[in-house]
């Protein structure tokens, strides 16, 4: 079995939990998933299996679409409902004043990780720090996130309801606790629902919790995506028995290699993907010349920097 699975996490779960009951289901050891929910969260989360998993720092660039509660005039250690209150007051702000101030984070965005996360400090994540009553500096961990969109659902002070799509990496929760600090109330994460991660949306993440094994397991077998669809941006190149078995043994492709192969438009630094007719995903390749100057390259020029082969076939 090679693929992925779009799972609808259940609240009170960690990512990893979701894994290490898919592993202990099907039996594979082979199992991983595309980024992490914290166990507040619930929505789509990407399991790769077996093969799948070669794939999972491609994802990178996907972007992530969440539906958030903050709830305002409450500031926790961990930024969201589940933690110890460290400061409360009864805000006082208008829902003009938040929508504005939501709109501020837009676009690209600096962040300081939560101390109850999984970003890591000397090999340990943060949270293993903080549960020992470590102060670590944090500064120093902070990156650069983008916020793609920021939309307000509903406000019904002291909750705001919002939509904000983003890159990997992003806490919500964070944005939340800035955004409260922005308004001088302080403001906290009690909700959060992944809706979308990359392609890969909420209408097609499966809800395993409190089904019988086989029914989840027959749910997994019926939802598995093949490792070729999950890359549907990535231009493809089909290539033959010969062509395959190179790949396959670690050779690089060169011109000679793709005499009499359809190539697509490609600029150099392109990802591409070779499949087979049948379309099993043989390798994922980073483009080395733009598609024009290939017919121009000698027999033994590298065409294509061979990036990842998979065992699909």
């Amino acid at each position: 079995m090679n693929g992925f699975v779009v799972i609808d996490k259940p609240a009170g779960m960690t990512s990893h939990d979701v894994v290490a009951g898919i592993r202990r289901l099907l039996g594979i050891r082979k199992v991983g998933h595309t980024g992490t929910l914290d166990p507040l969260a619930t929505g789509v989360l990407l399991v790769g299996i077996n093969e799948a998993t070669k794939l999972i720092p491609f994802f990178d660039s996907h972007r992530k679409d969440y539906l958030a509660t903050m709830h305002l005039g409450v500031e926790t250690d961990t930024l969201d409902r589940q933690g110890r209150i460290i400061a409360q007051q009864t805000p006082s702000v208008t829902p003009d004043e938040v929508a504005a101030v939501l709109k501020t984070f837009v676009g690209e965005i600096t962040q300081i990780p939560p101390r109850y996360s999984a970003v890591k400090f000397q090999g340990r994540p943060l949270y293993a720090w903080a549960r020992k009553g470590i102060d670590i500096d944090i500064e120093p961990l902070s990156r650069t996130v983008e916020i793609y969109s920021m939309t307000v659902d509903r406000i019904d002070l002291p909750d705001v309801v919002f939509r904000v799509s983003c890159s990997r990496g992003t806490y919500v929760r964070s944005i939340c606790a800035d955004a409260g600090k922005k308004l001088g109330c302080g403001a906290c994460l009690t909700e959060l629902r992944r809706m979308a991660d990359g392609p890969f949306m909420e209408k097609s993440a499966l809800q395993l919790n409190g089904l019988l094994p086989e029914r989840q397991r027959q749910m997994i077998e019926a939802g598995l995506i093949r490792l070729t669809d999950t890359l549907p941006g990535l231009p493809a190149i089909t290539v033959d028995a010969t062509l395959m078995a190179r790949l396959k043994t670690g050779g690089q492709p060169t011109a000679d290699n793709l005499r009499g192969h359809d190539i697509p438009f490609l600029a150099g630094g392109d990802m591409v993907k070779f499949i087979t007719a049948g379309r099993d995903l043989v390798a994922v390749a980073r483009t080395l010349y733009a598609s024009q100057e290939m017919p121009t390259m000698t027999e033994k020029t590298r065409i294509f920097e061979i990036l990842r082969v998979f065992n699909e076939v």
